[in-house]
């Protein structure tokens, strides 16, 4: 299977990358103010393209060059015959050159603004320019308040390049946050917005790159963005004379009494995925339930660790960890696994025994850690993890050498010498019991079908999550299954078929 490569529009950057971009095209332009000026502008086009009919519209702007993005904005709705005005607070009256002169432009068209003084802001239509990318603390009570009563408008709002109370550097969404129904960004993606608490503020996203060159852009993004129709950089038809041996062989380690479905699910997903074989290592008492309801699988009993090693020698790549349990069975276990040094998954119980016991593991792993696992797999706390959730899951990958998935919102994946990636796909109907067990078994497919253990882990973090999505559209979000996304693993997982 072959490597993705990425155009640059999937490039997430890091706020000294965009100022960075930002001095360097004002320099070529010789006016730092146009910029601004084509900003404002290219918000206002996607004004029009969502809103048409909106009259009434309410611009809030703030003290810098977001607000003066959105005097520039405000400027053409005036020009345009719209009833538009411009509400700042008193201490948000314009401050730098640009914003001052956007401001003085506004004003000399015969544009109204006004000090906001607290009430309903009466409008169609309310665009956001109130905090850009420069914010990265709470905003005061004064900005909050207002920030809540945007909230609390019944119109739609538009947030130009980033909803306000949002950190375009990590993704996190403070309280309160401006919670847009479409954000336009400027210039290059924010990786702030394509992860965490941030998700729940941008709505729909739209991008201007301000007709700034490539060229404008020294530094390289910290992360790129993956999509559903990325998927077919990996998945390609596959050989008329293709067998089962060429397709590999996936070990599942689980199930402990009690957990019998967990490594069911992993399994179904491994073959679903496209493994040519899938067997189970699990408790005597699942057997005959995963032949009824996988008579594809080979179940095996195992009740200690000699009993799995002939299957270790066998297996193209290990998921460990579905339904394992932390007793003396898991950990028994999970010490023969390891010491095989096969291609393996760890998730679930199996990464709560190894933050228990840390230790580095070899280059072809992947780890699966939900934010309560990855915090405690660093030592730290969940609010940490997802306060920066970039540098958490780089910490992971330093520590344990080896392949991470930092699932969640805008799922992250990251390896040793690899560009991080960003899953653009998911919703929250995943939010319920066996979903990472379906993730374990389709990441584990991919591997054992060829990919390395950092495309498996994008790839298959991709087509769980793609074939999440689709599901929800079949059906809702919730009230979604895990084994609701089987049938939809098979069609994404064929791209050249499933259109």
């Amino acid at each position: 299977m072959p490597t993705a490569d990425f155009s640059f529009d999937s490039g997430l950057y890091d706020t000294a990358a965009l100022r960075a971009v930002e001095a360097r095209a004002s320099a070529h332009l010789g006016d730092a103010y146009e910029l601004m000026r084509r900003a404002g502008a290219a918000g206002w086009r996607e004004l029009l393209r969502r809103w048409p009919a909106a009259q009434r519209i309410v611009v809030v702007c703030g003290p810098g060059n977001n607000g003066g993005d959105g005097y520039v904005l405000a400027t053409h709705a005036h020009a345009s015959g719209r009833e538009v005005r411009v509400s700042h607070l008193a201490t948000h009256a314009p401050r730098g050159e640009l914003a001052r002169r956007a401001a003085d432009a506004y004003t000399e068209a015969g544009g109204r603004s006004e000090v906001y003084a607290g009430g309903a802001l009466d409008a169609d239509l309310i665009v956001d320019a109130l905090f850009g990318i420069g914010l990265s603390r709470a905003p005061d009570a004064e900005a909050s308040a207002l920030i809540e009563t945007i909230n609390a408008q019944s119109a739609p709002v538009f947030a130009l390049d980033v909803p306000s109370g949002v950190d375009a550097e990590r993704g996190v969404a403070y309280a309160p946050a401006v919670i847009a129904d479409a954000t336009i960004e400027f210039i290059a993606h924010k990786f702030g917005l394509s992860t965490g608490s941030a998700l729940d503020c941008v709505g729909s996203l739209a991008w201007s790159d301000l007709q700034i060159s490539v060229e404008a852009f020294d530094r390289a993004p910290v992360a790129r963005s993956v999509r559903a129709e990325d998927l077919r950089r990996w998945l390609s038809p596959r050989n008329r004379d293709s067998h089962k041996g060429r397709n590999g062989r996936v070990l599942c380690v689980g199930g402990d009494h009690g957990s019998g479905g967990a490594i069911v699910l992993c399994a179904q997903a491994a073959l679903r995925s496209g493994a040519g074989l899938v067997e189970i290592a699990t408790r005597g008492e699942h057997v005959q339930a995963v032949l009824a309801r996988i008579p594809e699988a080979m179940p095996r009993e195992v009740r200690d660790a000699a009993q799995l090693r002939d299957a270790l020698e066998r297996a193209s790549v290990i998921a460990l960890g579905p339904g394992l349990g932390q007793g003396a069975w898991a950990r028994d276990l999970q010490a023969c696994v390891l010491e095989s040094q096969r291609p393996l998954l760890l998730d679930a119980d199996a990464l709560n025994l190894l933050a228990e016991r840390p230790r580095t593991l070899h280059a072809d792993c992947v780890l699966t850690p939900h934010p309560g696992e990855a915090a405690r797999l660093l030592g730290i706390d969940t609010a940490q993890v997802q306060a920066d959730r970039l540098s958490a899951a780089r910490a992971l990958r330093d520590r344990y050498a080896c392949a991470i998935v930092l699932k969640g919102a805008g799922t992250i994946v990251t390896a040793p010498d690899a560009e991080p990636r960003v899953i653009a796909a998911g919703n929250p109907g995943m939010s319920v019991g066996g979903m990472g067990d379906v993730l374990s078994g389709t990441i584990a497919a991919l591997r054992a079908q060829g990919l390395n253990a950092f495309d498996a882990a994008v790839c298959g973090a991709l087509l769980h999550s793609a074939a999440a999505d689709a599901a929800a559209r079949d059906g809702g979000e919730r009230g979604l299954l895990p084994t609701d996304l089987m049938p939809w693993l098979r069609r994404l997982a064929n791209p050249e078929s499933s259109r």
